[in-house]
């Protein structure tokens, strides 16, 4: 029997004439009392194979089993395709049922099926179109973000998911511990004593890498973070999940301006190789994102579909403009002075909203953005303070449809300046001793920023929400599968 091909593989490079055997999943079955056609799609393309059974030739019992969901094995000879829809299809000699899928339970037929309904069944939405190049296009975007920065001589750190500190001081982190939930030990305040933990002191997953990253870029020079991160925030919002994936480089001997451009490559870099690599993906979710916006009010609709928004990013240089002089455009354009903004602007200080990130980006300068030099009350205790006292040397990047993607900073390094940030925002000096030292033994300027995998998700695949853009998201009160 001729061994399996890929219906990719067949697609790209057709054998006609050549018996060829292809296994998969029956997406849609039709046909007369003299021929049945069938969809078979094996998840390695957006485009189905069709096979063309005839009646006469093949066994009417297992034709039967050829259900929607089944999945099959199938051998025949390769034509060029007589129908429109498909270049080519296999003339059926042998079928083969893998699995059966009885109808009238499988929940996925040939239907359109609600994005609520398909988290539901996280299980099997892998299977629709959607799903199936959603995935695709994630694990382009995985493999692209390894190819640039071992191209440009970095090194991939593992950071630990265990870790006993909060990187950006929020608080909302998951307690990791083995105590007695019911009867834990205590101390003579009455409170857990964790020194009898599995670790000997409180411990939570990670809400980032960053810090231990830094310490890699202390001796490497230049590494990179790409693992899980989480947060306990209760939040059931369309942009928010308990468990995500963050990239995230730290680089010695980058000041901000080293920063800006590592970023802006990076990002240029990853919405060129979607282009280059994921287009029939990106072509029918464009089409997918395009169909749904016509049930939009007109002020929910995107200015760019998808396609344009990719080509927006690597048609245009990243416009940069200092938090003091967005401040002022925003204050006095016509949207802040109508009152048409939700958060209206009064003043420098502010902490920008999504809805000023994107009129930045669409309405004024019409490219993408980096801020930079942001108010220090308002950034995290590690961002270099500059000399005016009052900014950090912090910079974020800003899109088109989601506002800011990235944001990073150059590190403070100087441990005096460190030391008394730490102070200033209440964080216990013994929980940081480590992150302190490197600033005492043989300390450098250095920086480094953060990509939310998800959102660069959101933004290469047009799809809404975050919970759409990984296989199995994790939101308060969901962690089924």
């Amino acid at each position: 029997m001729a061994k399996r091909t890929k219906i990719k593989e067949l697609l790209i490079n057709p054998k006609i004439g050549v018996e060829t055997n292809v296994k998969g999943w029956v997406r849609t079955k039709r046909g007369n009392k003299n021929v049945a056609f069938i969809a078979i799609n094996d998840g390695s393309t957006i485009h189905n194979l069709q096979a063309v059974a005839d009646l006469s030739k093949v066994n009417e019992d297992i034709l039967k089993l050829v259900t929607t969901g089944a999945c099959i094995s199938v051998t025949g000879q390769l034509v060029a395709s007589q129908g429109s829809g498909q270049s080519v299809e296999l003339l059926v000699s042998d079928l083969e049922v893998l699995g059966e899928a009885n109808p009238e339970e499988y929940p996925l037929q040939p239907k359109k099926h609600s994005l609520e309904f398909l988290r539901e069944i996280a299980h099997l939405r892998p299977r629709t179109n959607t799903f199936g190049a959603v995935l695709r296009v994630r694990h382009a975007m995985i493999f692209a973000v390894h190819k640039f920065f071992n191209d440009k001589g970095f090194f991939n750190l593992h950071t630990p998911i265990i870790t006993g500190s909060d990187a950006e001081g929020a608080g909302e982190m998951f307690r990791v511990t083995t105590l007695d939930p019911v009867n834990p030990p205590k101390n003579q305040d009455g409170k857990a004593d964790f020194s009898q933990d599995f670790f000997g002191h409180e411990t939570n997953l990670t809400v980032s890498g960053q810090l231990e990253g830094e310490l890699g870029a202390m001796a490497l020079s230049d590494i990179y973070t790409f693992g899980p991160t989480f947060r306990a925030e209760n939040s059931n919002t369309s942009r928010h999940l308990a468990e995500f994936w963050m990239i995230e480089p730290e680089m010695a001997f980058y000041d901000l301006d080293d920063n800006m451009d590592l970023a802006e490559e990076f990002l240029t870099y990853l919405a060129q190789y979607a282009l280059d690599n994921c287009i029939e993906d990106l072509n029918f979710l464009n089409e997918r994102a395009l169909e749904e916006e016509k049930n939009m009010k007109q002020e929910e609709r995107s200015e760019l579909s998808l396609i344009e928004r990719l080509k927006f990013i690597v048609d245009n240089d990243f416009q940069r403009v200092s938090y003091t002089e967005a401040i002022e455009i925003l204050r006095n354009s016509n949207q802040n002075k109508k009152k048409k903004f939700k958060y209206i602007i009064e003043s420098w200080g502010a902490d920008l909203q999504s809805e000023h990130e994107r009129f930045l980006v669409e309405s004024h300068f019409k490219k993408p953005v980096i801020l930079y030099n942001y108010p220090k009350n308002i950034k995290a205790f590690y961002m270099r303070q500059n000399e005016d006292g009052k900014t950090v040397r912090a910079m974020d990047i800003l899109f088109p449809g989601i506002g800011e993607i990235i944001g990073g900073s150059q590190r403070e390094e100087r441990y005096d300046v460190l030391k008394a940030r730490i102070h200033e925002m209440d964080i216990p000096e013994e929980s940081m001793w480590w992150y302190l030292e490197t600033r005492k033994f043989g300390t450098a300027p250095h920086s480094g920023f953060g990509l939310g995998f998800e959102r660069l998700m959101i933004f290469v695949t047009g799809m809404k929400n975050i919970r759409d853009v990984i296989p199995f998201p994790r939101t308060p009160g969901n962690a089924e599968f």
